[in-house]
């Protein structure tokens, strides 16, 4: 502020109005002070700034299994969006579905004093965010439940989708319908292999552990997985997938197949509407979580001390043409 002061042939005090919009500053020389920072290269350092007033950094931190999957690309952008609403900017990290990493990410952001945290948990330990959460730094999981603390979460649906889609298959005919989910200690994964169940039993097809495979998450696993449930005594004429990455790990595998079998994927992704045959889904609107999650933490940091709250919100079924298939 001196620097621009000399320059400027004005007092510390009037740069300080300037940059601090106060009234009181002449137009001429307020121009002036500007002119002599952007000379100086000069910019504001707002976390000092309010570090210094005791008030917010007008940052929160957000951590993401894979910023790279479109679902969580969805829930990065709705939280932007609201953010930006309230004056404030997102930093993001990707936890790689790696605990160690998270709690990194999440130290990280908390040592930059953010205004809030969102996470989507990679493990079942948030021991380590007690002492932040004490200290006033509201915290949101989204996704997934935390796993010993007690906290605000935005999850979806996920039983009440996969029974839909048991629920849906049988309608068409199929009493032998398979499960490809993600490794079972996620807690979507858990979730909605335990909606499956549900789902045979409602639709009184029975539950066959042959037909279920958790864990595979790439081409060569889901072959695998598949390979293994067609060598069984009655195969499998419908299969449900666990999740966007496995839907469409198992489209490339059935491409060119002559006899498919039908498909209902939990979550949507792009270009589904547009492959044949198009893919029917369980859909939740990513848009949506981000959104929820990032009103709940705003709504926090302004002083909402309500008990912990747990939205869950629901899911729907897209009728496309792959889930329609009779056997």
């Amino acid at each position: 502020m001196s620097d621009v002061a000399r320059l400027a042939d004005v007092s510390i005090k009037t740069v300080s109005r300037v940059v601090n919009d106060e009234p009181g500053v002449h137009p001429a020389t307020a121009e002036r002070v500007l002119a002599a920072i952007d000379q100086l290269g000069f910019r504001r350092n707002l976390s000092a700034r309010n570090l210094r007033r005791g008030s917010s950094t007008g940052i929160i931190g957000m951590v993401l299994e894979d910023v790279a999957n479109p679902f969580y690309s969805g829930i990065t952008r709705a939280v932007e969006e609201v953010a930006r609403q309230f004056g404030r900017q997102v930093l993001t990290g990707s936890s790689d579905g790696d605990a160690d990493r998270e709690r990194e990410l999440v130290g990280e952001f908390c040592a930059r004093r953010v205004d809030g945290v969102l996470v989507v948990p990679a493990g079942l330990r948030h021991g380590y965010l007690v002492p932040e959460m004490r200290a006033g730094t509201p915290v949101v999981f989204l996704d997934r439940p935390a796993g010993d603390v007690v906290a605000d979460m935005v999850l979806v649906d996920n039983i009440g989708g996969t029974v839909l889609a048991v629920r849906h298959l049988a309608a068409h005919g199929h009493t032998r319908i398979a499960f490809l989910g993600d490794s079972p200690d996620i807690f979507t994964a858990g979730e909605r292999l335990r909606g499956f169940r549900e789902g045979c039993v409602r639709a009184g097809i029975g539950y066959d552990e042959e037909l279920v495979a958790m864990g595979p998450h790439d081409e060569r696993s889901v072959a695998d997985a598949l390979r293994r449930i067609d060598a069984g005594h009655r195969p499998a004429t419908a299969v449900i997938s666990g999740n966007n990455r496995i839907t469409v790990n198992l489209l490339r595998v059935l491409a060119g197949r002559p006899n498919r079998p039908a498909v209902v994927g939990f979550d949507d992704f792009e270009l589904a509407d547009l492959l044949t045959p198009p893919v029917t889904v369980i859909a939740h609107d990513a848009a949506v979580i981000g959104r929820t999650a990032a009103e709940l933490l705003f709504s926090r940091m302004d002083g909402d001390s309500a008990p912990p709250r747990r939205v869950v919100l629901p899911v729907r079924l897209i009728t496309r043409g792959s889930g329609e298939v009779r056997p």
